[in-house]
């Protein structure tokens, strides 16, 4: 069975190589599920990590229905990570009623030919998972990252259990919750890769006397949170400038 450890920094993703796991899906921002590395990043885990890396290609937390400006940074950031020579991407759009925005994966999958094309865990909120998993295949999908639909992928196991017997050439990867206690779960049903990411907090440094640079206003999934032109231009018209 394939172990694969979601690493969010070049310390993690040299800790997971010296465990022994077999990929590292290379992130940033895992607290809202992971968002696309820097290049600082990826090039020094190009430089010193050795196994295989799928880059993670997320523009932005909360949905998965990019604008225009968003998608064509995706197939930027697909064109950079292509020409470093890593093996594979991790990424997944879905239209705004949550099916698979099929053209646009097919312009990913286009971007990233010659590497791994991992669809990921916007496919839990699809509303009809046996259509998005045979759409996934028409467009030559390698791998699907899932928690089965459940926010842990113990719970999902019997959707992905049907999953798996329902494809010939996608790898169904369940991810999320998986740990020591359960990953035999797993393996016994026959999957051949996991997905976890393997942290433990660390308490880094006493902060109680400083204010919070973390916004939770600004983490809700059902809003986007972009510039203001109104509010751009009353500060300016009061600055007298408009």
């Amino acid at each position: 069975m394939i172990v694969e450890v979601c690493a969010s920094s070049l310390k993690s993703a040299l800790i997971a190589q010296s465990a022994g796991v077999d990929r590292i899906e290379l992130c940033t921002a895992l607290g809202v599920g992971g968002l696309t590395p820097s290049y600082g990043l990826l090039k020094k885990v190009k430089e010193q990590v050795s196994i295989p890396v799928h880059v993670l290609i997320r523009p932005r937390m909360g949905d998965f229905t990019y604008s225009d400006h968003e998608f064509q940074c995706m197939l930027s950031d697909i064109e950079l990570v292509k020409s470093m020579g890593f093996e594979g991407v991790v990424t997944g759009v879905l239209n705004p009623d949550f099916t698979i925005d099929v053209n646009r994966t097919k312009e990913l999958k286009n971007a990233a030919s010659g590497m791994t094309l991992t669809f990921h865990r916007a496919f839990d909120w699809v509303p009809n998972p046996e259509l998005a998993l045979r759409e996934l295949e028409i467009v030559g999908v390698d791998i699907l990252l899932s928690s089965g639909q459940k926010p842990k992928a113990i719970d999902g196991i019997s959707l992905l259990e049907r999953l798996q017997l329902q494809t010939n050439s996608i790898v169904i990867v369940p991810g999320s919750g998986i740990n020591d206690s359960n990953v035999l779960d797993f393996e016994r049903t026959g999957f051949k890769a996991i997905h976890l990411s393997g942290v433990v907090a660390e308490h880094k440094m006493d902060l109680t006397d400083k204010i919070a640079m973390n916004s939770s206003s600004m983490l809700l999934e059902e809003n986007s949170y972009e510039t203001s032109a109104i509010v751009l231009k009353r500060l300016q018209k009061a600055l007298g400038k408009l």
